[in-house]
């Protein structure tokens, strides 16, 4: 696969259509069982409280994942991407609910580099929170 998306057909602002992402402490069991990453913050409450967290909250690497689809599902193509980096800023806190947490993802063309690449800044939230700095994804266009 290529990307779908034309370097020429791309302005500096564009912006990517945002998507909104449910979690759920069944994702989260989901996650840990895939990544093998089964630390009691994601899945024990009492633990969670007791490390100081205010519940439990969803995997940082989860949550990173979960953001860079705005821009796959953008340029068509996951191998796209060519650099992603994030920091965790505020952890996605997931309540014991039918409702779980959202993770809010919003993304647009920062900046037109060389070799048919782009920029993509990138801001995820929860609850209001942003949970992601320096969100940024440089990405190979057709």
């Amino acid at each position: 696969m290529a990307a779908k998306i034309a370097y020429d057909d791309v302005e500096v602002g564009t912006e990517l259509p945002a998507q909104s992402f449910p979690v759920t402490r069944a994702t989260l069991v989901q996650y840990a069982g895939a990544s093998g990453d089964f630390n009691p913050i994601h899945w024990n409450e009492r633990f969670a409280k007791e490390v100081g967290l205010p519940d439990v909250i969803a995997h940082g690497m989860f949550t990173m994942a979960e953001a860079i689809r705005v821009v796959t599902d953008w340029a068509g193509d996951p191998g796209a991407v060519v650099e992603y980096g994030v920091r965790f800023t505020k952890p996605v806190v997931v309540p014991n609910d039918d409702q779980g947490a959202t993770i809010e993802v919003s993304a647009k063309v920062a900046a037109k580099l060389d070799d048919q690449t782009v920029r993509v800044d990138l801001l995820a939230k929860s609850a209001g929170q942003k949970v992601l700095g320096m969100s940024r994804a440089v990405v190979r266009l057709a």
